[in-house]
This record gives C-alpha cells, structure tokens and sequence, in this order.
C-alpha cells in the first residue's frame, strides 16, 4: 500500500458565537465510497482504488465547525483491492488498510485543521508543544 495522491474537495470553517468557557471537541470521519480507477496517467503494477471522505470536527456546544472533504489514490494488492471495494467497513476488509487509510487522513485534515484554526482564532483541537522554566535545564559547566 502506499498513497499516490491526496486532494480536499472542500474546506469550510465557521465560527458561530464567540467562545465559551467549555469547550468539547467532537471529530467524525466518513468514507462514502470507494472505487477503483483505472488510468493511463499512472503507471503501476498494482491496483489503484480512489478513497473518498469527509471529515468533521465540530466545537461544543456550538460554537465551530470545520469541514473537511476529498479524496485520496492509494496503490493496492489486487487481492487487497477486491476485499476492500466491498466497502470500507466490511467484515472483509484488512484492519491494516484501514489504520493506514484513517492515519492518512487524520494527519493531512488535522494539519489542515490547524491552520484553520490559527487564521479564525479558534482554540486547538490538539495540543501544542510549548515550553516553560521548568522545562529548561541550566547547563553546568
């Protein structure tokens, strides 16, 4: 398995009312569909199979949401690639297709979700590495 491209087909971020003193993040994946591709354009002995998602990430109660949809080409195994065209949460369907395809997506949307909330002033949904004194050590000589 390895991915061959990766492309959002839509990026909304929304900030509804000002914030609150709690907040919850809820986040939530779908894949809708999964198909093969065939093309002259890449030049493979395996298989390629088109994955489609959508991504959620909403702020509770409330207060944003962050969507975001694409797609993704990963070369397959043919025997890979007719278990998982049956459909993404089918029984059939190897656990380690799935952990890689879920891995994926989650690093390039929570990237993308970032920078989202960086330019909207929203807090982080994931915490960032920060510093204080008692982090740093003198150093003796």
């Amino acid at each position: 398995m390895r991915l061959i491209g990766f492309n959002f087909t839509k990026i909304q971020a929304e900030k509804t009312k000002e914030r609150t003193d709690s907040i919850k993040f809820n986040s939530k994946i779908n894949i809708p569909s999964i198909e093969p591709l065939k093309t002259d354009l890449i030049k493979t002995k395996e298989d390629i199979v088109k994955i489609n998602f959508n991504y959620i990430l909403s702020y509770e109660p409330e207060f944003a949401k962050i969507e975001l949809s694409g797609n993704m080409l990963i070369s397959l195994d043919s025997k890979i690639t007719k278990q998982v065209l049956k459909g993404f949460n089918d029984k059939g369907t190897p656990n380690d297709f799935k952990f890689f395809v879920l891995n994926l997506i989650l690093k390039k949307v929570n990237l993308k979700a970032l920078q989202l909330e960086e330019e909207l002033n929203l807090p982080m949904h994931l915490p960032l590495i920060s510093l204080n004194k008692d982090n740093l050590k003198e150093k003796k000589e």
